[in-house]
């Protein structure tokens, strides 16, 4: 009456071609693309942080004797250095987490699929 068709519901899935340029999905291709973004991302950060860095020392160097606009500059240098510091951070805790968790410095950040 019905077939047993539950171990080939979806049939033959052909993985998508950019998925086999970064090694296919049992290479690890899905580690590596979220690799390449979060590298993209910490560089975009780095990259925001440069440009608010020198816009907050030209406002410091324009201030004057306006107390306001110095304390507005330190203020911006300030949450632009701690940004960085969260974002160089970020990749030391995944790091200690990755040791803790899976016994590898770079679990959390070169993921690997393990498939059945």
């Amino acid at each position: 009456m019905f077939e047993d068709t539950s171990s080939d519901i979806f049939g033959n899935i052909k993985e998508p071609e950019p998925l086999a340029r970064f090694g296919g999905v049992q290479g690890g291709a899905i580690g590596k693309f979220i690799n390449v973004f979060l590298n993209l991302l910490i560089i975009g950060a780095g990259i925001y942080a440069v440009i608010n860095l020198v816009l907050a020392g030209y406002g410091f160097m324009s201030a004057g004797d306006d107390p306001k606009k110095v304390a507005a500059a330190s203020s911006k240098i300030w949450q632009t250095l701690l940004g960085l510091a969260i974002s160089a951070g970020a990749f030391v805790l995944a790091a200690i987490f990755g040791r803790i968790l899976f016994g590898s410095y770079d679990a959390l950040l070169n993921p690997k699929l393990i498939l059945p």
